[in-house]
């Protein structure tokens, strides 16, 4: 597998010539034709798997020849990597497609992928007549010979299988930044949770070979990548094919030893699985990030039945516990649904109260959404918008207020920081904390991007801080 930066005008050179004895990816390229296919423009909604696996589609389809360009109106093949967790995500798909409907008569290939695309399936060409590629994200392996179809002729192609191990990496993978990498070890989930429709999108778990992830990182430490980051619906739920077994715990621990690798990041745990030993791992090794994220969903035993979500709010508490007892503090962040069918306000108030409780970090929260395909469809969805969105503004306004003081509590202290972005201020950096933090700071350095530096905090807002480098 190849895994390189190939981003439209990024600076970022990659020697695969050096490191592997080849030519180097873009000569490769250049090779087999580039821009002979055509063009390609691809726009993704959803969450880091998503922004990973159109990471994987792109690779792919520079490798076959094509040119990303930023525009649809520049594109021979317009794919849209969709999201469907929440109801006005697919929304927003369907509402792209129909800007592009007189694409169709222009030549051009409009392709759906991703969770609608396997949600929806067939069902999106009565939609959109206009589109003739459905693709999930289990198929992408397979996407450059369903391209073929089309250009052979063929006017509908389809690629919606679940139950397959090709999920994982594609033979070449696009990186678009430069010092940090995605890498996906387990795909699909198992939980079955009342109101999530990923089981239907993305199939039952597949756990990928630790030898293969861990053969992966030094590669990707080999090109200069620093931060590696794990991902999967439940990424803590990592069963090893392999006669290894490996843990999470271990696995996490291994990446951290491959030399080149500075960060190691995790994403998103399910607390069935949160078990002591990934704390141990990261008391034990500073490289694997002080940040967990854990989402609860809700504050109430009863609700938290309803969405199957496989515990109460006492077990959720003793998980929280586990983390707050870590020799070194780490940073826990979570995910909120709203107004879910039968949630009383005092059972909102619980909810409430478990923010107080846990002092989260930050929060991802949501007005809940009924979703195809899901146990929660049938359930009497008796909440008015109204209702969700004033508990929702009740919701968020109080984690604001926790997040400010937990903020104003930094001043003063010390972070290292890995540059990720120059603002167009002469002299403004911006990057993130090993605890997944914001810092936007000022330095005089000419060229900061992807180094690690230390910044003092000298402000803070809700959701960012505000420093100075210090040298």
């Amino acid at each position: 597998m190849i895994n390189c930066d190939l981003g439209m005008g990024k600076p970022f050179d990659i020697e695969l010539e050096r490191l592997t004895g080849q030519p180097s990816y873009s000569e490769a390229v250049r090779g087999v034709g580039a821009g002979q296919r055509g063009t390609f423009f691809l726009e993704t909604f959803g969450c880091q798997m998503n922004d990973h696996d159109s990471e994987k589609v792109a690779g792919l389809l520079l490798s076959r020849g094509y040119q990303q360009v930023e525009t649809p109106e520049a594109a021979s093949l317009i794919l849209y990597n969709t999201c469907s967790i929440r109801e006005k995500a697919a929304q927003k798909v369907f509402s792209r497609l129909g800007e592009y409907r007189e694409r169709q008569d222009e030549g051009k290939i409009i392709g759906v992928l991703g969770c609608v695309a396997q949600q929806e399936g067939e069902d999106i060409f009565k939609r959109a007549p206009w589109v003739s590629l459905v693709c999930g994200s289990a198929s992408y392996s397979k996407l450059p010979g369903m391209l073929a179809q089309l250009e052979s002729g063929n006017q509908r192609v389809t690629g919606l299988d679940t139950d397959t191990d090709e999920t994982f990496e594609t033979e070449v993978t696009r990186r678009d930044n430069p010092w940090r990498a995605y890498l996906t070890i387990i795909e699909g989930c198992d939980k079955a949770c009342s109101y999530c429709v990923v089981p239907f999108t993305r199939g039952p778990e597949r756990s990928r070979a630790s030898d293969s992830i861990l053969k992966e990182v030094r590669q990707l430490a080999e090109l200069g990548y620093s931060e590696v980051q794990l991902l999967g619906q439940t990424v803590n739920s990592y069963a090893d094919p392999t006669p290894r077994k490996t843990r999470f715990s271990e696995l996490l621990l291994a990446v951290a030893e491959v030399q080149g690798i500075r960060r190691v990041r995790f994403t998103t745990s399910h607390p069935r699985d949160f078990t002591p030993d990934i704390v141990e791992a990261i008391e034990q090794e500073p490289k694997i990030c002080d940040h967990v994220h854990l989402p609860v969903q809700s504050g109430s035993t009863r609700v938290l039945c309803a969405m199957q979500r496989t515990y109460s709010r006492d077990e959720y508490m003793k998980k929280i516990a586990l983390i707050r007892e870590a020799s070194r503090p780490i940073a826990i962040t979570t995910d909120i649904i709203v107004g879910f069918p039968g949630e009383t306000e005092s059972e909102f108030k619980e909810t409430l109260s478990l923010l107080d409780e846990v002092q989260y970090d930050s929060m991802f929260s949501f007005k809940y959404s009924p979703r195809p395909n899901t146990p929660s469809l049938s359930m009497s969805d008796s909440i008015s918008e109204e209702e969700k969105s004033r508990r929702l503004a009740i919701l968020q306004d109080r984690q604001r207020e926790i997040q400010t003081a937990k903020h104003d509590r930094l001043v003063g202290s010390r972070f290292e920081v890995l540059v990720s972005g120059k603002s167009r201020r002469e002299n403004q950096w911006s990057g993130y904390t090993t605890s997944h933090r914001v810092i936007n700071f000022a330095s005089q350095e000419r060229e900061l991007l992807g180094t690690y530096v230390q910044v003092k905090v000298t402000e803070a807002t809700p959701n960012s801080l505000v420093g100075e480098h210090v040298t």
